[in-house]
């Protein structure tokens, strides 16, 4: 859904401007509302008078005073619905969030970093959507005539809409899904082939909406030592789920039986293909201006590093020569001189785990030495190594070091949990989020949702049927207002960060494996290199919201923001 859909439902639906039902007669002597007494969503019981929240233990006090009659207590219930409508707050501009900010899972002070790493691909280097294409469509190619799949194939083309990033995708069964951080699939977003899985078939498929653990992917997101999923976390992933929907769809639609595990392990042979043989690598040298981006600032960010003394290192899993190509278009042809140490092919993760891997000095052909490395020298490129020797030979250890990559699994995951770097995702799907999340219909229609929840979560302990039909058609509305909140991202699965109210599994694995996330290296243009990233303190289920209205590092109203002058 766009966001002009979204504003003429919100305009239909009167959100733009109040409308009230007909007004409910008096509310009693003192004329003050009392919701009755009910429980909240974790089962304990509440009592709150309607013109203010309470914060200690209410007497019991009389229940709504129109239960005399259905059409009372009916009338009753729907002043309590204007009421909320009335009292809602919506957020200004000045609580909007700057989609170039850079947001903080973990409390980092940047006057404590002395040197800097980064990953290359979508972290040095932003890819046009012209690549994703490229490896969709070469792959689809090695499946026809490598591994003899059906011509008609070639019917499929890439659709860089359809699915996100952090998707499950079930190995024996050929079905991708959202899933949230308590394991739960959400509903709606459970695909097999190109179409979705009808709600109760879901259910009768998994015996409900839980994926056990056992059956959830291994560590680093990948369907191994008897997993049944596999998570997609990588952006070079999407063009590989997409193919598997489309092999899928194909099959089902053309009504030939298929085994799921081996189209699954076709395409992942098929995309492994494009990347080991070098296809990828080959074709992006070759026309290099079509599927690199130069819209993000990387020359500036590394030039600003290294003027104010900070250290400056790469460890990629490409090749020198395909780097080498793209940086001389990003930054110039000395880019080398910017980085005291350049790793290439490290193949990480195995990179930050294996101890037995040495490294090797490779010349500007990609030729091999056989020296053994002692120390590792600027202007010199390596190859594989390990992070152990790295460190033995650097000396570079603990939160000093400031790691950025995309990929929260292979590039930071060990480095947070088992030597203490800090650590940067590049989340690139962040900028346009935000930049939906800051419309105006947006926030109206997710500010109602969260009073119309806190409404029902209130006057749920009415069981008449009357109330009952009622209470049903407000969960209709609001079931309405949670496919809204889902659409507007992305028909098919929504937000990368969020399910209905739930945070994804995906973002799970961020907050729990990124110190700070942000859109992209850019972002860092726009704060001093002494500025601390502070999180937010957000509320626990069972804590009183004490503060309201508490800027972040992404607040378009912080001063650290406004002004800051870019180096161009």
């Amino acid at each position: 859904m766009t966001t002009r859909t979204l504003a003429s439902w919100v305009a239909r639906r009167g959100f733009l401007s109040w409308t009230d039902t007909p007004s409910p007669p008096p509310l009693g002597r003192s004329g003050r509302a009392w919701l009755p007494v009910t429980r909240s969503v974790c089962g304990s019981p509440c009592l709150q008078p309607w013109s203010r929240r309470r914060t200690a233990a209410a007497p019991a006090l009389p229940r709504a005073p129109y239960t005399d009659s259905a059409a009372g207590t009916r009338s009753y219930l729907w002043a309590l619905y204007n009421e909320t409508k009335k009292d809602l707050s919506f957020p200004g501009r000045s609580n909007y969030l700057n989609p170039d900010g850079i947001f903080a899972n973990n409390e980092v002070c940047l006057s404590d970093i002395e040197i800097y790493g980064f990953d290359y691909d979508y972290t040095l280097a932003f890819y046009s959507n012209n690549l994703h294409t490229l490896i969709f469509n070469t792959a689809r190619e090695i499946l026809i005539k490598q591994h003899n799949y059906p011509d008609d194939l070639r019917s499929y083309d890439y659709n860089p809409n359809f699915v996100i990033r952090g998707l499950h995708y079930d190995v024996q069964k050929g079905i991708v899904m959202k899933i949230d951080a308590f394991h739960y699939m959400q509903l709606g977003t459970v695909y097999r082939g190109l179409n979705p899985v009808p709600d109760e078939q879901v259910v009768e498929l998994y015996e409900g909406t839980h994926v056990p653990l056992e059956y959830m992917s291994d560590f680093y997101g990948k369907s191994s030592h008897g997993f049944a999923m596999k998570q997609f976390m990588d952006i070079f992933s999407l063009p590989e789920l997409t193919l598997l929907s489309c092999v899928n769809d194909y099959f089902i639609k053309q009504n030939i039986d298929f085994e799921p595990v081996y189209v699954y392990k076709d395409v992942k042979e098929a995309i492994r293909d494009v990347h080991v043989k070098g296809l990828l690598y080959r074709a992006v040298e070759q026309d290099i201006e079509k599927y690199l981006s130069l819209e993000e600032k990387t020359g500036a960010v590394l030039g600003r590093l290294i003027n104010s003394g900070k250290k400056v290192f790469l460890i990629t899993n490409s090749p020198f020569s395909f780097v080498d190509k793209g940086m001389q278009y990003i930054v110039g042809k000395d880019w080398r001189d910017l980085f005291d140490i350049i790793i290439v092919q490290a193949d990480k993760p195995e990179f930050f785990n294996d101890k037995r891997r040495p490294f090797r000095r490779v010349n500007q052909k990609d030729k091999l030495h056989w020296d053994k490395i002692n120390k590792l020298e600027k202007g010199q490129i390596y190859k594989q190594g390990n992070l152990y020797e790295f460190l033995k030979l650097t000396g570079w250890i603990g939160s000093k070091v400031l790691y950025f990559g995309d990929h929260i699994y292979s590039d930071l995951a060990d480095l947070t949990l088992k030597h203490g770097w800090r650590t940067g995702a590049i989340v690139p799907e962040l900028r346009s989020e935000i930049k939906t999340m800051n419309t105006e219909e947006y926030s109206q229609v997710v500010v109602w949702l969260q009073g119309l929840t806190g409404l029902l979560e209130r006057v749920q302990e009415y069981e008449d049927a009357e109330s009952r039909m009622l209470l049903q058609e407000w969960i209709g509305e609001r079931n309405r207002l949670r496919e809204l909140t889902k659409t507007i991202f992305n028909p098919q699965f929504g937000s990368i960060f969020r399910t209905h109210h739930n945070p994804t599994y995906f973002s799970r694995r961020l907050s729990r494996f990124a110190d700070i996330y942000m859109a992209s290296l850019s972002c860092i243009l726009n704060y001093n290199l002494h500025n601390t990233f502070y999180p937010r303190r957000t509320p626990l289920q069972h804590e009183a919201a004490l503060w309201l209205d508490q800027p972040c590092g992404g607040s378009l109203k912080a001063t650290h923001v406004e002004g800051m002058a870019q180096i161009e």
